[in-house]
Formats: structure tokens, C-alpha cells, sequence
């Protein structure tokens, strides 16, 4: 069994631009892509083909990051270097500005909503990350400031099913926040990378965390009972290295929670799809490349997503402003 990745469909997303992130619906129906040209743009399937269903301007005054849906599909955030978070509700077809989130001291770098939808987590280059409550009137309240790294943070990422949170920065580090009594509190920081940590991915269990760094590495980290008893504080241990693949940075890293296939996006302009030894002890996983695109793009690769529905459909998305959709697929 061989395994491809073949192209589906190339779109012009944010020309004359970098497209930064893209991230699927729930339903797997639409895409959301947001870069440097202020806009978030949304794709939707027609026929065989995607086309852009709608765009959203207006809600920033500079780059736009990371875009992120909520667990229910109707609504959508996007961060922006103009230190805002902007949250977008679907109406109908369109979408609307409901409000918009402050309080970062400069440029957002992620947003994230926990699995319940309640939840909505940020992270800036002002080293700090937030947690937000979400009530049913649709008004946001921060709940927390946490200020565990010494650095820009990059990323911020929700355990599948828990209030569970882990953050990835510029200071080499991943932190994982738990509630406590009603206070978010630091439980554990995963130490290894020894450059800037872009991106981290569960898998579909929790029970593992990939991250991806500019070291050029992915690392599986997986979860442990604490060894001195205490109960409420998490060990989380490194258990694989995926080194030697990448030529430049690593910039995403995507856990396919359909497949457990994991994708990689990179400096080197490629998309790679890794798959795990089913043979291999848990504990000592071993994954190898399926599938690679080496051009995937004509510049750096920034991000990976895959289809929550459909198994094999992946997104990237470039530097070159373009969005590929790739479908992998075994061949016999």
C-alpha cells in the first residue's frame, strides 16, 4: 500500500498577501482563511470546486492570524496583530461583527474555543495568555490572565473533550493550564524544543500532544500519572522525536482525528503526512512519511487542517497567498 497526496483545487485566497491560517467548520462544509491583507475569507464547496462564500473586512486594522470556529459551527474568531480578537456570528449565509475582545498589550496570535463552546482562549506576543467565558447573551468576559511564558506565545490549543489548554511560545516551552476551584493554574511546562514552538495538536483522545518547532522537529508528547501521587498535577513526557524530515522550520503540525494521520507544514515549502506503526509499543511510537509534497507552495507553508468529516481532505495554506486543498489517499 502506497500512500499520495494529490492535489484537489489551488485558490488564489489573499493575493498580494500571505495567507496565515485556515481552519475547517465543524461540519467540514466550510473553510475559514484569514493573512495579511486584514480579511477573513470563507470557502465553501459548489460542485466540485471551492469558491469564496464570503469576506470579512472591516473587523481589523491589521494582519489577521489565526481564525477559529466554535464548537457548534455558528460562530467564528479571528486574531489579529491590531491586538484584537474579533468574534463573528453567522447569519444565515453572511456573518456579522457581534463583538470585539481587548485587553492584549499588542499583536494576538491565536485564538481557541474549549470543546464545550463556553471557553475561549487567547495568547499574545505580550507574553500572556487569556481565558474567556462566553455566556448566553453572547457577552465575553475574561475569566483569567495567565503568565507563564517569558515570551511571545504562538499558539494556544484545547484538549478534545476536557477544559484542558496547552500554549506554545517563543521561549522554547509548552505550559498546560488546568481549572482549580474556580482559578486557571499551570500544571505542567513540556521542555525539549530548543527553538520557538509555532504549533501543538491533540490527538482525538487527548491523550498525546504533537508540537512543531522551529528546530525543524515534531514532538509527541503523551500524558502520565504524576509519579509522586499527587493527585491534579499532569506529567506529560516526551516519547517521540520526528527529526531529520524537515529542511527549515516546522510551522504547523495538524493530528487528522479521523485517521490519526499527522501533517506537518514547513519553511521548506512542503506539506508532509507522517503515519504511525500500528505494530510499535505505545509508549515508543514510531511514525515514517506517507505522503509529501516537497513544492507544495511557492514559499513557506504556514499551516495544515484537516477535514473533521471527511477523512484525507487536508488544507494548507502559504506565504504565496494561495490555499491547496490535497487529498490522501492509499493506493493499492
Amino acid at each position: 500500500m502506497k500512500e499520495a497526496l494529490s492535489l484537489v483545487q489551488r485558490l488564489s485566497a489573499h493575493p498580494d498577501s500571505r495567507c496565515w491560517f485556515v481552519c475547517w467548520s465543524p461540519s467540514g462544509t466550510l473553510l475559514a482563511s484569514c493573512g495579511g491583507d486584514k480579511a477573513v475569507r470563507i470557502w465553501g464547496r459548489e460542485g466540485d470546486s471551492w469558491v469564496c462564500k464570503s469576506v470579512l473586512q472591516d473587523g481589523h486594522q491589521r494582519t489577521v492570524r489565526k481564525v477559529a470556529w466554535s464548537p457548534c459551527g455558528n460562530y467564528l474568531a479571528s486574531a489579529s496583530f491590531d491586538a484584537t480578537t474579533c468574534i463573528w456570528k453567522k447569519k444565515n449565509d453572511d456573518f456579522e461583527s457581534l463583538t470585539v475582545l481587548e485587553g492584549h498589550e499588542n499583536e494576538v496570535k491565536c485564538v481557541a474555543w474549549a470543546p464545550s463552546g463556553n471557553l475561549l482562549a487567547t495568547c499574545s506576543r505580550d507574553k500572556s495568555v487569556w481565558v474567556w467565558e462566553v455566556d448566553e447573551e453572547d457577552e465575553y468576559e475574561c475569566v483569567t490572565v495567565m503568565n507563564s511564558h517569558t515570551q511571545d506565545v504562538k499558539h494556544v490549543a484545547w484538549h478534545p473533550t476536557q477544559e484542558l489548554l496547552a500554549s506554545a511560545s517563543y521561549d522554547n516551552n509548552i505550559c498546560i493550564y488546568k481549572e482549580e476551584d474556580d482559578d486557571w493554574e499551570r500544571k505542567a511546562t513540556l521542555q525539549g524544543h530548543t527553538s520557538t514552538v509555532w504549533s501543538l495538536s491533540f490527538d482525538a483522545a487527548g491523550q498525546r500532544l504533537a508540537s512543531c518547532s522551529d528546530d525543524r522537529t515534531v514532538k509527541i508528547w503523551k500524558e502520565y500519572p504524576n509519579e509522586s501521587g499527587q493527585a491534579g498535577d499532569l506529567s506529560w513526557k516526551c516519547i517521540c522525536t520526528l527529526s531529520g524530515y524537515h529542511g527549515r522550520a516546522v510551522y504547523d503540525v495538524a493530528w487528522c482525528r479521523l485517521t490519526g494521520a499527522l501533517a506537518t507544514a514547513s519553511g521548506d515549502d512542503a506539506v508532509r503526512v507522517f503515519k504511525e506503526d500500528e505494530t510499535a509499543d505505545p509508549d515508543q511510537p514510531v511514525f515514517s512519511v506517507a505522503a509529501q509534497v516537497t513544492k507544495a507552495h511557492n514559499q513557506d507553508v504556514n499551516c495544515v487542517a484537516w477535514n473533521p468529516k471527511e477523512a484525507g481532505l487536508l488544507a494548507s495554506c502559504s506565504d504565496d497567498g494561495d490555499i491547496a486543498i490535497w487529498r490522501f489517499q492509499e493506493e493499492d
